[in-house]
């Protein structure tokens, strides 16, 4: 279980550096944040432990991927039921193009955010890639 934990401007800036550059070393971030390397490291390991810190995370260029067109979809889903939104958040969670999923509040249900490699790749994607394969009970969802 995660401990309480009080943050100070130190943290703060210990932070801030990790979220700009998780890969920096704990030398460079003690110099950086003003404190001994030792200091530092139980800083970012009390971090850790109290769940501020979730993980280190790799950001990638879908320009370099051959996706540099990026879209947000808003997806409507209907009627809401498990049976059919549970295969649509796995389908579009296996599509190449997704990046992310949002579930949302309001008249959209989903936020599906996506990369494609051109125009006519998002046009497919829109009209194409959402829906269910006929194989998978021929669910269509409203865009």
């Amino acid at each position: 279980m995660p401990e309480s934990v009080g943050i100070d401007p130190v943290d703060l800036e210990i932070l801030r550096v990790l979220q700009n550059d998780a890969r920096t070393t704990n030398r460079d971030l003690a110099i950086t944040v003003g404190v001994a390397p030792s200091t530092c490291l139980d800083r970012v390991n009390r971090l850790r432990r109290a769940g501020v810190i979730l993980g280190h995370t790799l950001r990638l260029d879908p320009a370099a991927l051959g996706r540099p067109v990026q879209a947000f979809l808003a997806v409507h889903v209907g009627p809401h039921h498990r049976p059919l939104v549970d295969p649509f958040v796995a389908h579009v969670l296996a599509q190449p193009h997704t990046r992310a999923l949002y579930h949302l509040a309001g008249p959209q249900d989903y936020l599906v955010h996506v990369a494609a490699s051109d125009v006519q790749d998002l046009q497919r994607l829109v009209l194409d890639g959402l829906n269910l394969p006929p194989n998978r009970g021929g669910m269509r969802y409203e865009e």
